[in-house]
């Protein structure tokens, strides 16, 4: 697979959308998955300068035939944020027409947030697996920072949003938030090999990746060792 697999971690403000305030404050990672034999890739939350990241990726050869959601928040899929309009999925549809994969919880929230259409979405459950070429992506359901939540696991790599970083998890003060399930979504992706690469959906680390064993030994969300550990930790 590694012969065929096409990834790429893009740094808002660094990699694309040089010059956004937003974007340079956000610190959003944006991920780019293919098949180089097909030419074919889904962008995973494409925000900001939309158009940068279907550049890059005409650059190498490649096409879009979809996006990957890993949650709703406007950082991530474009909409109202912080007082300004964040370019999202909305402006990718206007470029190329891709299907949207979300998650099934949170499809109406990302038609709410992004002005799609219900019909622009493909909604998933976790362990649905998609295929882009020979490249299998499956589907992991996290809730905790959001409900509808979701990481995405290709060939040993771990896409995952907001739900962890190496660093620290999603926030669960905000709105949909729940620290229960984040706790019961992060010990579960602690079980994953610790050769496992973590890719998280903002820098804020100094590192931009790191394997699951280096994350569950440096990353204090990930330190308790009961679900009562824990929400006296982190959950309030």
């Amino acid at each position: 697979m590694d012969d065929r697999l096409y990834f790429r971690q893009l740094l808002s403000g660094r990699d694309f959308a040089v010059g956004d305030p937003v974007a340079e404050q956000m610190v959003n990672f944006v991920y780019l998955v293919g098949d180089r034999a097909t030419g074919e890739a889904v962008i995973v939350d494409p925000a900001y300068r939309v158009g940068d990241l279907v550049d890059v990726l005409e650059a190498h050869g490649m096409r879009p035939v979809g996006a990957l959601i890993t949650h709703h928040h406007p950082d991530h899929v474009g909409g109202s944020f912080m007082g300004q309009a964040v370019e999202g999925v909305a402006d990718l549809l206007a470029r190329t027409s891709v299907p949207l994969h979300v998650n099934a919880v949170e499809a109406d929230l990302v038609r709410r947030t992004t002005g799609v259409s219900a019909a622009d979405l493909v909604p998933h459950d976790g362990g649905d697996v998609v295929r882009v070429g020979s490249v299998p992506i499956t589907f992991l359901h996290t809730p905790g920072h959001t409900p509808g939540s979701q990481c995405f696991l290709v060939d040993g790599r771990l896409v995952a949003g907001d739900t962890l970083f190496l660093e620290g998890c999603g926030r669960t003060d905000l709105s949909g938030s729940d620290p229960e399930a984040m706790y019961e979504s992060l010990h579960r992706l602690t079980t994953l090999p610790d050769e496992t690469v973590v890719y998280p959906g903002h820098r804020y680390s100094a590192a931009s990746l790191g394997t699951m064993e280096a994350v569950k030994e440096i990353n204090s969300v990930l330190k308790p060792t009961s679900r009562e550990q824990w929400l006296a930790a982190f959950g309030g």
